[in-house]
């Protein structure tokens, strides 16, 4: 799978454990940055990383800033985007069973790389569930008109 992976100064450090564990799982990671500790703006990476996966261009996305809350927000302004905070497995696991989820944001602040890793893991493992969750999503996507 093609994931978009991006983070502020805040996500930097978390950043680099998610992409080994992508890297490991096979799967092929295209970073949107930031790549230093220096201060950026996390609406600068979160709309790349969303477009791209709008777009194609990447199956799902994970953006990383200090709580997770600014960058999922940003994300979220772009069409077609379902950006989902997850600091915990079963939150990960539902927002792709049922809310077809396409994109991870996480807080580097909130949680550690062993428990971002589970939760990534699910993430992209997990499939959406569909049936009766498919409409509830179309629900979503006809606020965006």
């Amino acid at each position: 799978m093609k994931v978009a992976i991006g983070c502020d100064h805040g996500g930097l450090h978390l950043k680099s454990s998610v992409k080994e564990l992508l890297n490991a799982l096979g799967h092929e990671v295209e970073d949107f940055g930031c790549h230093t500790a220096e201060s950026c703006d996390y609406p600068d990476i979160a709309v790349p990383v969303a477009k791209a996966v709008v777009s194609g261009q990447a199956d799902r996305g994970i953006l990383i800033c200090g709580t997770g809350i600014g960058i999922g927000i940003s994300a979220n302004k772009i069409k077609g985007i379902r950006a989902a905070l997850c600091h915990d497995s079963f939150s990960a696991k539902y927002s792709r069973l049922h809310n077809d989820a396409n994109i991870l944001t996480m807080g580097e602040r909130v949680i550690g790389p062993g428990l971002a890793n589970d939760i990534v893991t699910i993430f992209m493992e997990t499939e959406f569930e569909g049936g009766r969750h498919a409409r509830r999503v179309e629900k979503i996507k006809a606020l965006e008109k």
